[in-house]
């Protein structure tokens, strides 16, 4: 006789990843339509935070965009959302449909319904010979070209949770590893976590040039140390919402696979997914990001709750 499968119950409603303005503003209407909200992400991640807002529609003035986040997270835990200024590192497909995503400190959180509202990552270091080296030593993924470094001497630059967990995991495949950050920016689980690994962690430095022409031969920091490297991962910010979506198997745009492509009701082709702001493409404003927000976050909600009912009346 089979086992009997226990179903997963969430333990929320809706997660919402990103606590930018599209972010916030799911937050409040799904909030408003009584489900269970957490909203995942660090603000000062968002592109808004250190931007001037004069063009929003009944805002007179200039408004900073730290200001403006603030107030949307004020809004959001008002109406009842949970916030937890944590990264997302994985995401996953449970059994029915259930969504699963962990964060940086090594928390695991379930959900009916997911919102990608991360906004794009403008990555990159900007130097000369960076993009002719791509796919020759230089890369912007840990988690899709790590495995291409096994036993080589790679490095890896960024601040956030993207380049700390990416030289984690990159120290149990390469044979040395050293994490370039200017001011490293972690939970503090996670920077433990680093701190126990062998990775060389170089604090307070910046990468000013790039050596090679076939391929990727060192790199040149702020202090004028040369780094003989096989590989450089750029891991700026967060996980990129393309690799999270990517676990998932949403649909991007199949030019530049840049951005997530979404119907009006802001799903993507994975029931119980959605996405809302910059992620979703140009124009790369706040009042788009806005209202993208609010549909999204009427449209998880409602999802969640009805698939909430069913599974209760079965």
């Amino acid at each position: 006789m089979d086992e009997k499968i226990e179903k997963v119950i969430p333990s929320y409603d809706v997660i919402i990843l990103g606590t930018g303005p599209a972010g916030l503003q799911a937050a409040i209407h799904a909030a408003r339509k009584k489900a269970k909200v957490l909203v995942l992400g660090r603000p000062e991640s968002s592109s808004l935070y250190k931007a001037h807002i004069e063009n929003y529609c009944c805002v007179p003035g200039v408004k900073t965009g730290e200001e403006l986040l603030l107030t949307g997270m004020q809004q959001a835990e008002y109406f009842g959302a949970e916030l937890l200024q944590e990264d997302v590192i994985t995401t996953a497909v449970l059994q029915d449909n259930v969504y699963q995503v962990t964060t940086e400190s090594g928390k695991a959180y379930s959900t009916y319904a997911l919102i990608i509202s991360t906004g794009v990552t403008r990555r990159g270091l900007g130097l000369n010979g960076e993009k002719d080296l791509v796919g020759r030593g230089v890369s912007y993924c840990v988690d899709c070209d790590a495995n291409f470094y096994r036993n080589a001497v790679v490095a890896v630059v960024g601040d956030g949770s993207a380049a700390a967990h990416g030289a984690v995991t990159l120290s149990k495949i390469a044979r040395e590893v050293t994490l370039i950050t200017k001011d490293l920016k972690v939970n503090p689980a996670l920077k433990t976590e680093l701190e126990k690994s062998n990775v060389i962690i170089a604090v307070g430095s910046k990468v000013k040039e790039i050596k090679g022409t076939d391929k990727l031969d060192a790199v040149v920091l702020s202090d004028g140390t040369e780094l003989s490297l096989e590989g450089l991962f750029i891991e700026k910010g967060a996980k990129g919402a393309m690799q999270l979506a990517a676990f998932l198997g949403v649909s991007l745009d199949p030019e530049k696979f840049t951005h997530i492509i979404t119907d009006r009701k802001q799903a993507t082709n994975i029931p119980g997914v959605y996405a809302a702001g910059d992620i979703c493409g140009r124009p790369y404003q706040m009042a788009k990001a806005v209202g993208e927000g609010c549909v999204a976050g009427l449209s998880a909600s409602n999802f969640a709750l009805k698939k909430k009912r069913k599974e209760t009346q079965a």
